[in-house]
């Protein structure tokens, strides 16, 4: 446990400055989760409670369509945050599902527990600024990358600035969030070779 809180307090202090007070303010208010794989974190249509700190494992968001395909939205690894935002503030039905790829240990906090982090803690609301303004801009870089470059060059981008997701990720939903066909994917892999991905 120690080693969990540990990781999220060096996690925060890289935006924000507690005391050691604050910190157990904040520690206290954490709750664990550990899944299997393939086990859901969230699933459509339930309302997404928490907002959620991975400190082990990797997840995957995705959508399902109306006849049944799958539309893989976001990866969270170690140090990494994931919820259905919208769900989450507006406490309304989520449209996401947030699946397990591996087991994952993540510590989560609820909408009310945040409500008295921002009101005891201060910082706390420039610490979720930074995060969420980072979400957007990271979302708002993938939609002109969608626009704006091939599903080679888009693969390229995604191996340059996050090669461990390449690495850790099954192929169909490294595809599915490139926008592409897993065959597709094989041939640009296998283009690349013998460069190391």
């Amino acid at each position: 446990m120690e080693a969990i809180h540990r990781q999220i307090i060096t996690h925060v202090s890289r935006h924000i400055s507690l005391s050691a007070a604050e910190q157990q303010l904040f520690l206290s208010l954490l709750k664990v989760k550990q899944l299997r794989r393939k086990q859901y974190l969230l699933q459509a249509g339930d309302i997404c409670g928490y907002e959620h700190f991975v400190t082990e494992g990797c997840l995957r968001s995705f959508y399902v369509d109306n006849s049944g395909n799958e539309y893989t939205l976001h990866f969270a690894m170690e140090d990494w945050w994931i919820t259905d935002l919208d769900s989450f503030l507006h406490q309304t039905p989520a449209v996401v599902h947030i699946e397990a790829l591996t087991p994952v240990t993540v510590l989560q906090l609820d909408k009310q527990s945040l409500e008295q982090l921002y009101a005891a803690i201060p910082a706390f609301e420039r610490f979720f600024r930074i995060l969420h303004q980072n979400a957007y801009l990271a979302q708002n870089r993938r939609i002109l990358n969608n626009i704006s470059m091939s599903g080679e060059e888009r693969y390229t981008d995604l191996v340059k600035h996050h090669p461990e997701l390449v690495q850790r990720v099954p192929q169909k939903h490294i595809a599915s969030y490139l926008g592409i066909t897993p065959v597709f994917l094989s041939q640009i892999r296998a283009q690349r070779k013998p460069a190391a991905d």
